[in-house]
């Protein structure tokens, strides 16, 4: 039975190295934007843009509900059945299969289609956080599409988002849900001290600097997974405004390091997809990262932090 458990473990966090699927990721990044940028149109300005995230389902990624009018509509990329999926409130439905098309096409689909079903949507035309930023009308260069690369992703965003989920639940203050980021293409959760935070500089290519000056307006410790940083893939931990000592604090399991280039603490996935147990190694390298920010940043962590057991022996 032991044997049984440890290959289910195994088999639950896949194995794809980044250099097998550069080219899908690309495309796919691209046609993650378009979409993101609708949601962005349509909903409230919420702080941090909390508004315009993805969230990772049974299936794949979604909006979520985005009001429209007295109304509502979601978009959802399914990784098992490959389609992108629209639904408003009033039952109507649209959808086009995920497979290799240009970015130029996926934009004039998905905003044909959004006409269609009666939500008509205007969205910035070319993408934002990519040095690169080809109008998203003009570009043929990305189309690919391996439907067994994105489903694997998508494997992956479902385990971090599990781990990443009951790490958010150690804390009472001020957090963010786990939620997927279609700029920077990373599942993020993100805890705040309470304190302001000094106006970030900007600096992200192609993001306008203000962007930046919302995203960082109070002190933080961000922690999440992206599809780079490592062979396959890595999880991530910084603090903003970084405090003095973080960088050189402690932090499990080995494996993780400090990347002076990224500013943050990095643990390969496939450290996390090779340990023992999966699960404690990154929980392991969430909560000491977190320690080193709220730490070396004179955190109030009595007053932040909570026990999400509190209630298991009532």
């Amino acid at each position: 039975m032991e044997t049984v458990l440890t290959s289910r473990v195994a088999e639950a966090w896949p194995r794809l190295r980044v250099d097998d699927w550069t080219e899908t990721r690309d495309t796919l990044h691209m046609w993650m934007q378009i979409v993101g940028k609708v949601r962005l149109a349509h909903a409230p300005l919420l702080n941090h843009w909390w508004q315009v995230p993805f969230y990772v389902t049974p299936r794949g990624l979604t909006t979520s509900a985005v009001p429209a009018g007295a109304g509502a509509f979601d978009i959802e990329f399914d990784f098992i059945d490959h389609l992108l999926r629209m639904r408003t409130s009033d039952g109507g439905a649209a959808g086009l299969p995920l497979e290799p098309m240009p970015v130029a096409d996926f934009h004039a689909r998905v905003l044909r289609q959004l006409e269609g079903i009666g939500v008509p949507t205007t969205v910035q035309g070319h993408p934002n956080e990519v040095e690169t930023a080809v109008p998203f009308a003009d570009d043929y260069g990305h189309h690919s599409y391996d439907p067994a690369a994105a489903m694997l992703f998508w494997r992956q965003l479902l385990q971090a988002n599990r781990v990443l989920g009951a790490f958010r639940g150690y804390f009472a203050g001020k957090v963010s849900p786990v939620h997927f980021f279609w700029g920077g293409m990373d599942l993020a959760c993100t805890r705040f001290s309470g304190r302001r935070a000094p106006q970030h500089p900007g600096g992200a290519p192609n993001c306008g600097d203000w962007v930046m000056v919302e995203g960082y307006s109070h002190e933080l410790s961000s922690c999440g997974f992206w599809p780079g940083g490592g062979e396959e893939g890595a999880f991530y931990s910084y603090a903003y405004p970084e405090p003095d000592g973080y960088a050189t604090s402690p932090v499990e399991p080995a494996e993780a390091h400090y990347s002076a280039r990224n500013g943050q603490f990095l643990l390969p996935y496939e450290a996390v997809r090779t340990a023992d147990d999966p699960d404690r190694a990154l929980s392991r390298f969430l909560h000491t990262t977190y320690a080193a920010a709220a730490d070396t940043g004179g955190w109030d962590r009595t007053e932040l932090e909570t026990d999400p057991e509190r209630w298991t022996d009532t």
